[in-house]
């Protein structure tokens, strides 16, 4: 159990998972691909949420952190529950289609 949040720890979001994986977290089993997997995916929800002044943080491999420029956080408990967050933190929707979204990311890539 986490001594900071105070949830149980061991169970992983369907999104940390890769095909092979079970349920479950044992400690030193497939965590280091596990952790460079996480770093991956914020570092590429970093690249859409620059576009939005925001940005995430991996926080102990278990949970997120979403920032703001203001200097609000959220926790975040996982990928799936970010995009939520983050639109409720910018007070509007996160478009993925929008045209300058698209033109920084082709930028980016």
């Amino acid at each position: 159990m986490c001594v900071l949040c105070g949830e149980f720890i061991m169970q992983v979001h369907w999104t940390d998972q890769t095909s092979d994986d079970s349920d479950t977290v044992r400690v030193g089993e497939k965590q280091r691909d596990r952790q460079r997997t996480r770093i991956e995916r914020v570092n590429l929800c970093n690249q859409i949420f620059n576009h939005y002044g925001l940005k995430l943080e991996d926080w102990q491999g278990s949970k997120y952190i979403l920032r703001d420029r203001k200097g609000t956080s959220k926790v975040v408990h996982d990928l799936g529950s970010l995009w939520a967050t983050a639109e409720n933190m910018l007070k509007r929707p996160i478009d993925p289609l929008d045209p300058q979204l698209l033109e920084k990311l082709s930028t980016v890539s």
